[in-house]
């Protein structure tokens, strides 16, 4: 698997602002080759290549299933034996000129015996996702932000209870000499959950920076 990260350029340019509320699919037939694709919210790469491994276990008999994700860092585009560059980075474009983000693109293609061009592959995969995009529905994406803090272990249980009532998701737990936690939220009520922990912490819970 060969990890495509968004460019620079294309970051400002093409700022995600969406993502997909459910799942859509598309197909199509070009030379008695059948390209079924689908689009669906995802997280991660790990979830994808979960996704990836279920649509094999679907169609054991297909050719190739080729796929892109777009996850903020996480981004990959994978051509999986067709000929590089003719199916996981058009599919990856097409989530990026869409401003599509948290969304993975399969294609899963059933050889009908006649071999298509670079050309007529990289159109018929950029075809069956941008066809499946059409009537997916989407909606506008919430930026997200990680935080991590350190605070003593008599602290943890009422932190815990803190992060549930904010809507947070708790990524990581480590126990040390202090209890070290990883949660992630929408950036808008980052701010919110630091004051509210650092007027009732008694000034125990030290937040810190990301980890490089």
């Amino acid at each position: 698997m060969r990890p495509a990260p968004d460019t620079p350029t294309a970051r400002h340019a093409l700022a995600a602002c969406h993502t997909l509320a459910a799942p859509a699919h598309s197909e199509l037939i070009i030379k008695k080759s059948r390209f079924i694709g689908c689009v669906q919210p995802m997280a991660d790469r790990a979830s994808a290549q979960a996704a990836v491994a279920a649509l094999w276990r679907q169609h054991p008999g297909a050719a190739h299933v080729c796929w892109a994700l777009r996850a903020g860092g996480q981004s990959a585009a994978v051509d999986d034996g067709e000929p590089g560059g003719t199916a996981g980075r058009p599919m990856l474009q097409v989530l990026q000129h869409q401003a599509l983000d948290a969304v993975l693109a399969s294609v899963v293609r059933y050889f009908g015996g006649v071999k298509l061009g670079a050309g007529a592959l990289l159109r018929a995969y950029t075809d069956t996702i941008a066809q499946a995009l059409r009537d997916a529905p989407k909606v506008s994406l919430q930026p997200m932000q990680t935080l991590h803090c350190q605070l003593p272990y008599a602290l943890e249980g009422w932190l815990r209870r803190e992060i549930e009532a904010a809507g947070a998701q708790l990524l990581a737990v480590q126990h040390g000499a202090r209890v070290t936690l990883q949660l992630r939220l929408p950036q808008a009520q980052a701010a919110r959950l630091m004051q509210r922990v650092n007027d009732n912490g008694q000034g125990l819970v030290q937040w810190c920076p990301a980890p490089r």
